[in-house]
């Protein structure tokens, strides 16, 4: 998990479950919020959140698949569906779910897919809860009655057209496909990103979509989370009536993505970026999966490397030598496996060999020497205010309790997740940084504009 995303996204709150004491080993100064969570007969998970502060209610629905999940040849169908779900169920109607959100005030209406899960939302005044819960019910349970090849070739379109905008012709768009590439092999589900290739997307027909609905967007395979201004049992009972009739499904087997390990340096040079205005250097490896030993510790050394002001590579590269526009660093944890990311975007006079040398010098550092505690401690520090700070919506809390609830099945899990930064050492980030970061494990990305010599293919595969 990056630092920045704890910092924007996860908090320093306990989780109370079911009105049950607080977590073990949780700090007395972590702030509090009670959730509880139960399933229905047909194995939907479900999580309630009441605050009453203003009247407001969040829906999220989290099903556990995404682009993670998928097989060869069918890249980016996870994402395809999250768009599939807004064109329309048997009860709603086609293409009127914004519709109905909008005419009952609603905010915050959305969906989002990452390598790991697809998640739908909705935040609604909290008299119109039933209204927003119907709404996810209906599309849960009777979807495929209005996914025709209409609403499919409109919604490829869209998609295909998504990859061009956000990936094909924006800077730098390159060097994301190249270091999946380089890091994941042909059949890896990570090799390809969320969005897929454009092939793919092409020639997915609609028993292929109805047939990825069957398979992953059961009650068994869906956490239900409702949070705000809501009245415990009278919500129970509205889950109960629109969601408890479903009829009860096998969880689906998440199949497990072994990948091969980078055992040499590749180097790979990006000639022809037409778009980025800078040359870039990018070093990833693999690195754990979320959670898991020596994650916070990389969190923790890539704030130490490149953390604006104060990071090791901004203070050579930003602010004595000038030689770098920006500096970054971040470690990238999902489900499967984690990727560290180290970048620097170079200014015209900077000396690309010599900007190499640096990077090179302090990853070699930091495999060989201690971090300083007043380094370790600032990271540290910042994470735990910072946390405090980003759980100010109703929104951001709903989220966090779905995420932990995702990662380690259980949504008390903040404390938990703060004491592994809490717990670093300098001897444990040194170690973490052996283990993974070695030069003959990285993959290399340099990419060198191509100002001036029109639009990039747009059909980049």
């Amino acid at each position: 998990m990056t630092t920045q995303r704890l910092l924007l996204v996860w908090t320093a709150f306990v989780v109370l479950v079911g009105g049950s004491s607080r977590p073990a080993g949780a700090d007395d100064a972590d702030p509090h919020i009670p959730v509880e969570k139960y399933q229905l007969e047909n194995g939907l998970e479900v999580l309630l959140h009441r605050d009453a502060t203003v009247p407001l209610a969040y829906v999220s629905v989290w099903y556990h698949v995404a682009s993670g999940d998928e097989t060869p040849g069918k890249s980016g169908f996870a994402h395809l569906f999250e768009h599939m779900m807004f064109q329309g169920s048997q009860h709603v109607g086609e293409d009127r779910h914004f519709d109905v959100l909008r005419k009952i005030g609603a905010s915050e209406i959305n969906g989002s897919t990452n390598t790991d899960r697809t998640n739908y939302f909705e935040q609604v005044p909290s008299h119109q809860l039933e209204t927003a819960l119907w709404l996810e019910s209906d599309r849960m349970g009777y979807l495929l009655p209005l996914l025709t090849e209409k609403s499919l070739a409109n919604q490829r379109d869209v998609v295909r057209n998504e990859r061009r905008q956000n990936l094909d012709n924006v800077p730098y768009g390159r060097d994301r496909i190249e270091t999946a590439r380089a890091l994941y092999a042909e059949g890896h589900p990570y090799r390809h990103l969320v969005i897929g290739l454009h092939e793919d997307l092409a020639k997915a027909s609609v028993e292929d979509v109805k047939a990825f609905f069957r398979k992953w967007y059961a009650p068994a395979n869906a956490t239900l989370l409702v949070a705000g201004d809501i009245d415990i049992a009278a919500t129970k009972k509205l889950i109960d009536k629109w969601f408890g009739s479903f009829p009860r499904t096998d969880k689906p087997v998440r199949r497990p993505a072994a990948f091969t390990p980078v055992t040499a340096t590749k180097r790979i040079t990006i000639t022809d970026d037409a778009f980025a205005k800078l040359r870039r250097v990018h070093y990833a490896w693999h690195s754990p999966k979320s959670l898991a030993p020596g994650d916070a510790e990389l969190d923790v050394l890539a704030s130490v490397l490149a953390r604006s002001g104060t990071g090791r590579l901004y203070k050579i590269l930003v602010h004595e030598k000038q030689w770098a526009q920006s500096v970054a660093a971040f470690q990238q944890s999902q489900d499967f496996s984690g990727i560290f990311h180290v970048q620097a975007d170079l200014k015209p006079e900077a000396d690309l060999a010599e900007v190499e040398k640096i990077l090179d010098a302090e990853i070699e550092r930091a495999i060989k020497d201690l971090v300083t505690e007043r380094e370790r401690k600032r990271v540290v520090t910042e994470v735990e205010a910072s946390s405090v700070r980003s759980l100010e919506t109703l929104v951001a809390r709903g989220e966090t309790l779905q995420m932990y609830n995702h990662t380690r099945g259980v949504p008390d899990s903040i404390s938990y997740h703060l004491d592994l930064f809490r717990k670093t050492s300098a001897e444990g980030i040194r170690v973490a940084a052996g283990q993974y970061l070695q030069k003959r494990n990285r993959v290399e990305i340099i990419t060198l504009p191509m100002a001036g010599k029109g639009v990039a293919s747009q059909g980049v595969k």
